[in-house]
Parts: C-alpha cells; sequence; structure tokens
C-alpha cells in the first residue's frame, strides 16, 4: 500500500472510542463508513465527512476493510455473526476489549467465514488517538498488519505480536492491571492525607512525578525476575519492605486497608517461607 492511497473502510460501534478511530480516519481522507446502533452518533461523524450507513450489513458492504469497536465479544458475534457472508473476503480489524481465549475464538471464527483477521488492543483514551503517547497492539494475521499499516499508524503507535490471535489482548490486559493497581494506590495515598485537609488534587501533584519517577526501577526489577536470582545486590530486602508503618498510619486516619493488605500479603508469603532477606521482586512468586 502506497503512503498516499486513500483506504475505503467502514468502523462499527461509534462510542467514545470508535468515533475517536473513525474521526482520525475521515481526517486522513479515508473514504469511511460509520454505524452505530443509535444513528446520532453516526451522523454527526457524517457532518464531517463520513458517510453513515442505515444498517452494520450497509457498513460492512461498502468496503474490503471493516473495523469493529464495539462494547465487548458478545456484542461482535451478535453485530457480526448475520453477516459472515458479507464478510467473507474482506478484512476484520477488531479493537473490541476481549480476553486472549475470546480473541483467538474470533480468530476462528473469522478463519472458518473466510475473513482476515486482525485483533488489536488500544493502549490509549478516545482523546489520545492520533496523538503523541497513544500505542496499539495487534495479533493475528500479519498480511493484515503489513497491508493496512498506513490506516493503524494514524491512531498511534502500532506494535504487532505475532499470529497468535489472543496475544495483543493478554499485553493489553496486562498493562491495564499494572495500571489500574496503580491508580488504586494513589486513591490509597489521597484517602490517607484527606483527613489532613489535603486535596486529591494537591496530592496529585507530589504523586505523579514521584510515580512516574519509580517507573525508571521497572527495568531493574524486569532483570532479576527475568534472572530468577533474588539474592542479587543492590535491591531492597523483602524484610525491609514491610509495609506496616503504611498499614498502621492508614488505620489511624480511620481509611480502609485493603489495597495496602493486597501488597503486604504477597511480601509477608515470602518472608513467611523464610525468603524475607530476599530482593523485592521476590513477590512475583507469591502471585505466579
Amino acid at each position: 500500500m502506497t503512503a498516499d492511497k486513500r483506504v475505503q473502510v467502514s468502523v462499527l460501534g461509534l462510542g467514545a472510542m470508535g468515533s475517536a478511530l473513525a474521526e482520525a480516519l475521515v481526517q486522513a481522507g479515508h473514504d469511511t463508513t460509520v454505524w452505530n446502533r443509535t444513528p446520532a452518533k453516526a451522523e454527526a461523524l457524517a457532518a464531517r465527512g463520513a458517510t453513515a450507513a442505515a444498517t452494520a450489513g450497509d457498513a460492512v458492504r461498502a468496503a474490503p476493510l471493516v473495523i469493529a469497536c464495539l462494547l465487548d465479544h458478545a456484542s461482535v458475534h451478535e453485530v457480526l455473526d448475520p453477516l459472515t457472508g458479507d464478510l467473507a473476503g474482506r478484512t476484520l480489524v477488531n479493537v473490541t476489549t476481549t480476553s486472549p481465549a475470546q480473541s483467538r475464538e474470533l480468530a476462528e471464527w473469522a478463519a472458518a467465514a473466510g475473513i482476515a483477521y486482525l485483533d488489536g488492543g488500544i493502549m490509549a483514551v478516545p482523546q489520545m488517538i492520533g496523538k503523541p503517547g497513544s500505542s496499539i497492539l495487534y495479533s493475528g494475521s500479519a498480511e493484515v498488519f503489513e497491508e493496512y499499516r498506513q490506516v493503524l499508524d494514524l491512531w498511534g503507535a502500532s506494535t504487532y505480536f505475532g499470529d497468535d490471535a489472543g496475544l495483543a489482548s493478554l499485553y493489553d490486559l496486562a498493562l491495564l492491571a499494572g495500571m489500574y493497581v496503580m491508580f488504586a494506590g494513589f486513591m490509597h495515598g489521597a484517602a490517607m492525607v484527606a483527613p489532613a485537609g489535603v486535596t486529591a488534587r494537591q496530592f496529585a501533584g507530589l504523586a505523579a512525578p514521584w510515580l512516574s519517577a519509580m517507573t525508571g526501577t521497572l527495568d531493574g526489577y524486569a532483570q532479576v525476575i527475568d534472572g530468577g536470582d533474588y539474592t542479587v545486590e543492590g535491591q531492597q530486602s523483602l524484610e525491609f519492605s514491610s509495609l506496616d508503618d503504611i498499614l498502621a498510619a492508614s488505620s489511624a486516619q480511620g481509611i480502609s486497608t485493603e489495597v495496602v493488605d493486597m501488597v503486604q500479603t504477597l511480601i509477608r508469603r515470602q518472608i513467611d517461607a523464610g525468603h524475607g532477606k530476599e530482593a523485592f521482586p521476590r513477590i512475583i512468586e507469591s502471585i505466579r
């Protein structure tokens, strides 16, 4: 595909993310057809240059490349199962959030129907699409990834993980797991300082640079984990990592300790097994 080639593409599902994906396609000059269960969102994009389809079938038939950005795995089947005949011979890129098993099931379903399939995990919020920091993870058909790379790169940095359609989802959900636990930790901290009259926004001003700086330790932790030797020098020990003081201070502030209890449990399990002198990354053995 040449860099300046216009592509006929249809987008199914115009929630906040689907609308952002479609908007980026329209702005890039691609022939974009859009469909949504409620037509108002499609009409809004039509006013900016897209073509609004009356039905999902009309949208599928309008383009060789179909993007599905729907609610969940069940909704993908609900919308697309009746359209397998129309989809046959076309390409489906599914960026609906699904589990690895669900992504693999969709790939098998697509293969049986003669549909070229690529699965995607979006590592961005809608406002980030097409801007620095947006990235999308893909797995499934290498041919699809290469053929439509020009289109995919409009949304963010594209990374391909191979022909196992479930890998993009696995990476997606693993990264989200880290994000949500980090957010929960921030909210625990905000709850701790609130009784002292500190607003969450004030706390965020301190937390953001601190957490950003601490992400620099991830590579070091990863090297220890991959090496499998938790006795290496230069690492904080599990005994030194005990969260007793944080738990006591949280209780004194009258807040729940559930978030910190979870981490303390992982630490304590390794200490009780005789590994207290070993490095903090060893808590991964409590998770495995």
